[in-house]
């Protein structure tokens, strides 16, 4: 864990100062007290993290009664289980007695959650089944006492969560790309590997570095050999426009290339980001490995390589780069003030067989690479931003237009809050 100075006087006050501040400055990079400010993240955490939309899984990964996952974000643990009438519930890991943990396994398989402090036992959909000694309590009502509920859709085999129980409708902000995400078949696919990566920085410095490609010609020279968002629209415009011409009768798919973007002050609520487009790799090129060829069989409903990739951003934390052949899923959690996990999943079909369809090593390679070299970039930002001379400089227009979406969303977020 790395380890800043932060502001020992920091406050409310200071913090509406700083946000008026970069008012009279919207174009510019956010001042360094915004990653800097414990006070500042707690208020992230509670108005903009749990009221958001986030991917928690694949329903493929606990096809059985009581498998689970635990989602880590913060300090705090979800549960996403699988029921016995084969639902998926989430549940905050929280016991309702005095606060233990109800399940510490990242993955497993469970009948049902029993607290190790004092053996309080809760049912797979958190209902609270046993409370040792507590017949002599006449006003103990166990309905009342069940694991705090944590709102929970599926999408094509996603699962996503939200904290906020009066969350909007995700499905219904997402439903406007069913075509070109559905082309993938995501609910028929398979998890072909998973990986966390813990930056050593504010959850931010990462988001910020997924949402802009100004720095993808130098930093990543094996992605920006096949794609062309590492350039200008100038120059990359005659490639999409020619893979957007045939897109739909190379891959077979009507409707694949279908763009829609709906996302933070723009989405249709509070957390629940859409966007979708579809741009093009280089001549030669036909899917993101580390030499563009082929490495697993083709997705879903497609039925050739058209020279295009997917771009898909389901809320606030999450997105998708999506191959014809894989997809590659992306979400940034705060872990603390300093840290982040980055976690990559990578989707190929679901009857692909590892060893004989695809080698593991070839389809990761590209991606893995990349983000290796997004957290030697990504720490080496930090460094710099919360040195207390780093003087915020101007967005790229063009580059680094998503990104300024995010922080006016962002900065938007927090006024309200205070």
């Amino acid at each position: 864990m790395s380890v800043i100075a932060t502001h020992v006087d920091d406050s409310t006050d200071q913090l509406r100062e700083k946000l008026a501040a970069e008012q009279e400055r919207p174009d510019y990079a956010i001042d360094p007290y915004f990653y800097r400010s414990h006070l500042v993240h707690e208020l992230e955490l509670e108005h903009l993290v749990f009221k958001s939309w986030i991917y928690a899984l694949h329903t493929s990964e606990i096809p059985n009664t009581g498998d689970y996952q635990l989602l880590e974000v913060g300090e705090d643990a979800i549960i996403v289980v699988r029921t016995a009438d084969g639902s998926i519930n989430a549940m905050h890991n929280i016991c309702r007695h005095r606060g233990s943990r109800v399940c510490e396994g990242t993955t497993g398989n469970r009948k049902t959650f029993v607290c190790p402090y004092h053996g309080w036992v809760y049912d797979l959909d958190g209902s609270l089944k046993a409370a040792r000694e507590t017949h002599i309590m006449p006003d103990f009502d166990k309905t009342q006492l069940g694991l705090k509920a944590v709102r929970c859709v599926e999408y094509m085999g996603m699962v996503f969560i939200n904290c906020d129980p009066n969350a909007a409708d995700l499905v219904a902000s997402l439903d406007k790309m069913r075509i070109p995400l559905g082309a993938y078949d995501l609910a028929n696919a398979k998890v072909a590997h998973r990986q966390t990566y813990r930056i050593q920085a504010n959850w931010k410095l990462a988001l910020e570095n997924y949402l802009e490609c100004y720095h993808c010609a130098t930093s990543h020279r094996a992605y920006a050999r096949l794609h062309t968002l590492k350039d200008l629209e100038e120059k990359s415009a005659p490639v999409v426009a020619k893979m957007l011409e045939n897109a739909d009768a190379k891959t077979g798919i009507a409707g694949i290339a279908q763009a829609h973007t709906q996302i933070y002050l723009d989405a249709d609520n509070f957390g629940t980001c859409a966007h979708t487009m579809r741009y093009g790799l280089y001549e030669g090129f036909v899917t993101g490995s580390q030499d563009g060829q082929p490495v697993a069989p083709l997705m879903g409903h497609f039925k050739d390589y058209d020279g295009g990739a997917g771009d898909f951003q389901m809320g606030p934390l999450s997105f998708m780069l999506n191959y014809p052949d894989h997809c590659v899923l992306y979400r940034f959690l705060p872990r603390s003030l300093t840290e982040t996990d980055m976690e990559l999943v990578w989707f190929v079909r679901g009857d692909a067989v590892e060893g004989k369809d695809y080698d593991l090593e070839k389809l990761t390679w590209l991606w893995h690479h990349t983000t290796l070299e997004d957290d030697y970039i990504i720490t080496r930002n930090s460094l710099g931003v919360n040195s207390r001379f780093f003087e915020p400089g101007p967005y790229h227009t063009e580059f680094e237009e998503a990104l300024q979406q995010f922080i006016h969303w962002y900065l938007h977020t927090l006024s309200e809050a205070v």
